[in-house]
């Protein structure tokens, strides 16, 4: 999120929505989430505000089935 927000800011070429949304869902959720709201980035796009969580639920939801199951 830091970067791409750099990068933002200085017109360069940004890291896609897809990438951020494929890390958050490969097990980033975490770092995406809180980078969201630590660096201020992206943090309008309902598609981040509520996908993040939600990925966050489910990976949550995910490793309680496995360690209790």
């Amino acid at each position: 999120m830091l970067a791409d927000k750099i990068r933002a800011r200085n017109g360069a070429w940004r890291i896609s929505e897809l990438t951020l949304m494929l890390t958050a869902a490969l097990g980033g959720s975490v770092g995406v989430h809180m980078g969201m709201y630590l660096f201020r980035h992206k943090t309008r796009h309902p598609k981040f505000t509520l996908g993040v969580p939600a990925i966050l639920t489910v990976q949550i939801l995910l490793l309680w089935f496995c360690i209790f199951h």
